[in-house]
């Protein structure tokens, strides 16, 4: 399953990416050749890490590299029109570089061989490009609980108050913060790093307000 993302610009410019939700060890090896120092595993390196010594490079930075290398000196707050393009239907939006970038790496690194960024990889089966607060905390929410209800099949116990939810992301934030520290070595501009930090705020609100985002979720369930 591939998502394809183009970012065409005021001055005619157009920049496509083609992102394999599948992608396998082999396509990880390949980039390995060409991985800048940034992204080995030791540089910035999450507190949370559960990768031994023997990785040599960072997936998720690895998998993220050309965007960054792409986008490092554009502005953030510049006018694109987006296209994303999904085998079941197209989404288009003029909006700035940011919510654009936000979106794709948000695709980008749920889809990485991280096996904390990993947690999301089923949201981003279903991805929803553009996502606000509500409909990030709405899916999230939503496919956890979905989750829950085939813990329940199995006959194991099912997390129907969300804890472990509430953890996960407190565990995604400390990623998303040591990834910021990554791109910030290597950014001219801000618009991968306002990327970043607005995907980790929007983790931040599962794991701190969850239960205030969910009474503004629960008012047009009513």
């Amino acid at each position: 399953m591939k998502v394809e993302y183009v970012f065409e610009f005021a001055d005619g410019k157009r920049m496509q990416y083609q992102i394999d939700l599948l992608r396998s060890s082999e396509a990880e090896e390949e980039r390995k050749a060409a991985g800048e120092e940034w992204t080995f595993l030791k540089h910035c390196k999450c507190s949370n890490c559960p990768l031994s010594s023997s990785h040599v490079y960072c997936p998720v930075a690895l998998d993220i590299e050309g965007v960054v290398k792409d986008f490092k000196s554009q502005p953030a707050f510049q006018k694109v029109t987006v296209t994303v393009l999904t085998p079941e239907r197209s989404y288009l939006k003029r909006t700035s570089l940011e919510e654009g970038l936000r979106s794709m790496l948000g695709l980008i690194m749920a889809t990485s061989r991280c096996p904390i960024l990993g947690e999301l990889k089923p949201m981003a089966m279903q991805h929803m490009p553009f996502s606000s607060g509500d409909e990030f905390i709405t899916r999230s929410a939503s496919t956890y609980l979905l989750q829950q209800y085939f813990v329940m099949r199995a006959g194991k116990t099912p997390d129907w108050e969300m804890k472990g939810l509430v953890e996960r992301n407190k565990q995604l934030q400390l990623v998303n913060q040591a990834l910021w520290q990554r791109i910030h070595t290597v950014c001219e501009s801000d618009s991968n790093l306002k990327a970043l930090l607005s995907f980790f705020s929007m983790a931040s609100s599962v794991s701190f307000s969850l239960e205030s985002q969910l009474q503004k979720v629960k008012a047009h369930l009513e």
